[in-house]
């Protein structure tokens, strides 16, 4: 039988893997705060459960924060649908912000239109670069429904980018 998880197991995860789950709690949530907010919460739920884990300590964390992102997906989606989609297109107040942040912000805003399923699987196996077996592993669910889920996200992610690279142009040739 495991052994439950103990600090000292979580403490050297996070000593040796915590920049790395933070990341993917910050594109699971949207931004820093929340996403800081998000692995505390799962953090707190594998220590506050103190439960044998099967496998890797880590496995099982990452499991219970896309869980938990994924939760809070399903809570705002209601708010989602009765709100109209609105493009914040404001012009910036800082005029040296690089192309970057504003390629990543579209990106962030890109994921989050995604369903749950499909966000996990694009954040674990394009941004993390796991396997298509460890990312099944992870989610709970099988190899196939990973390749369907990465296959409907990457195609629903690039007719939203065509959408913002047109609207750029078309703002681009209006300046001129």
């Amino acid at each position: 039988m495991p052994e439950p998880a103990n600090g000292d197991q979580l403490e050297r995860l996070m000593s040796d893997r915590g920049a790395q789950l933070l990341r993917s709690a910050v594109l699971l949530a949207g931004s820093q705060q929340d996403g800081e907010d998000l692995l505390q919460a799962a953090l707190e739920r594998v220590v506050r459960q103190r439960r044998a884990v099967d496998g890797s300590l880590e496995a099982y964390l990452r499991r219970t924060l896309y869980n938990l992102a994924a939760d809070g997906w399903r809570r705002s989606s209601t708010w989602h649908r009765k709100l109209p989609l609105v493009r914040a297109d404001q012009p910036s107040a800082a005029p040296d912000v690089a192309a970057a942040v504003d390629l990543r912000d579209a990106l962030i805003g890109t994921l989050r239109q995604l369903s749950p399923q499909q966000r996990a699987v694009i954040v674990l196996r394009y941004w993390e670069q796991f396997t298509e077996a460890e990312t099944a592993e992870v989610l709970g669910c099988t190899e196939g429904t990973v390749k369907a889920a990465a296959s409907r996200g990457l195609k629903r992610m690039r007719e939203l980018a065509a959408s913002w690279l047109t609207s750029d142009a078309e703002l681009a040739g209006h300046e001129h």
